[in-house]
């Protein structure tokens, strides 16, 4: 799935991404770390995995990493 970065905090190397229709959807360092990035600037295009969240309708990123063409 493809996002783009909307905030990111270097210390915490967590944030959040806006999915195509809008709606924000944050992440954690696990998801940071797993994609193997270093920094990531608000309006880079991503791509992401997630999984249901803890209640089924939320989602919750499990990997973030640049989106190449």
């Amino acid at each position: 799935m493809q996002a783009t970065a909307y905030t990111y905090d270097p210390e915490t190397r967590s944030g959040s991404v806006l999915l195509d229709d809008g709606t924000p959807v944050g992440f954690g360092a696990e998801a940071f770390d797993a994609g193997g990035l270093r920094l990531l600037r608000p309006g880079q295009r991503v791509r992401i995995e997630a999984a249901p969240g803890t209640s089924g309708a939320e989602l919750r990123i499990t990997l973030v990493t640049l989106q190449t063409f």
